[in-house]
């Protein structure tokens, strides 16, 4: 389009595709199945589009609609780790898929931020906020939130009841108790279940001892640490000295698998020969190490879809506490079939 020139307007569009304005509007607005347009007038009128460079007047059609179509998305540190922002492509993905654009403010743990950020989006008009946390934890949003059409990504505030959209950390721990049961001997559990007083270690162990209950058998040992890969390969080579060893180890995370694989190597331990590992996250980092290590992923994707669309759809935003299921990432860090003692 030339410089000064008038920009083109939806009757231009109607114009050049031979409809009416009103065919043009449906279709733009995606609503051509209620007039039973033809799906020639329909690509005649997005070729239109293309061919003039025409963009919707959004402020024009926020008044007549009472949406802005954006969508805002108030974080504490989800967009600085690598692995966890998937969350934000998937809550952006279903954003679009639904004609919505998503804003994206992080806080840094930051109370004053986040209720500026809170108040900022919401004097701006946007549809609905998605309130994330890198770490699935228990959260007291603003109370300028209270009020407004909010879901929770990843975590959870017991106090007002808003939807939340979660991992589900307990069968998560339920599908890694099926995996340490493959080995024969102690099972290990190594990382402190209350790390950053996060919900994740405390509901994997439940379902982790849930489920070996069933099979008959026990977490044998706790071997506590930090989340980290030094802490991990320390305190597990520290364990292991002191009486070891164990037939199967569940780490807390991929990195305290990492330290783990460390460890096990000084000792020269075998995996998955000599002791099974298994983890949580399904990070990158599951693939680099040898043997792949088998995690229990989190599905950060899924989550941010079922967020937005959650956010969006009138019928599911009081639908309670989404879990949904952690699916496991096979590596070769444990047996591919199940154990015995000889």
């Amino acid at each position: 389009m030339v410089r000064g020139a008038r920009k083109p307007r939806l009757a231009d569009v109607a114009a050049r595709a031979g409809v009416s304005r009103t065919t043009a509007s449906y279709i733009l607005n995606g609503r051509s199945d209620e007039m039973r347009i033809s799906a020639e007038a329909v690509a005649r009128v997005r070729a239109a589009v293309v061919d003039l460079g025409y963009r919707p007047n959004r402020t024009a059609r926020s008044l007549r609609t009472a949406q802005t179509r954006t969508v805002g998305l108030i974080s504490d540190n989800v967009a600085s780790g690598h692995f966890a922002s998937r969350m934000l492509t998937g809550a952006s993905a279903a954003a679009r898929e639904a004609d919505h654009f998503l804003l994206i403010g992080e806080t840094d743990g930051d109370p004053l931020v986040e209720r500026l950020l809170a108040e900022q989006m919401l004097d701006q008009g946007v549809d609905g906020i998605v309130y994330a946390t890198l770490r699935h934890r228990e959260v007291v949003v603003p109370p300028s939130l209270l009020q407004a059409r909010v879901v929770l990504l990843n975590c959870v505030d017991p106090a007002s009841g808003l939807p939340a959209v979660v991992p589900d950390e307990h069968g998560g721990g339920r599908a890694a108790a099926d995996l340490a049961a493959r080995a024969a001997g102690p099972v290990v559990v190594v990382g402190d279940e209350r790390e950053q007083g996060t919900h994740a270690g405390t509901m994997r162990l439940a379902g982790l001892e849930e489920r070996l209950d069933e099979l008959g058998r026990a977490v044998d040992d706790v071997v506590r640490c930090d989340w980290t890969v030094p802490a991990a390969r320390s305190a597990l080579a520290c364990w292991w000295s002191g009486g070891g060893p164990a037939g199967s180890l569940v780490c807390m995370n991929d990195r305290v698998a990492m330290g783990a694989y460390q460890a096990l190597d000084g000792l020269d331990a075998s995996i998955p020969a000599d002791v099974a590992v298994v983890s949580f996250d399904g990070s990158e980092l599951a693939s680099w190490l040898t043997p792949t290590l088998t995690t229990v992923g989190l599905p950060f994707a899924d989550l941010g879809e079922a967020a937005v669309r959650t956010l969006l759809d009138p019928d599911a935003r009081g639908s309670g506490t989404q879990r949904l299921a952690m699916p496991v990432v096979h590596g070769g860090s444990v047996p591919t079939v199940a154990r015995v003692t000889p």
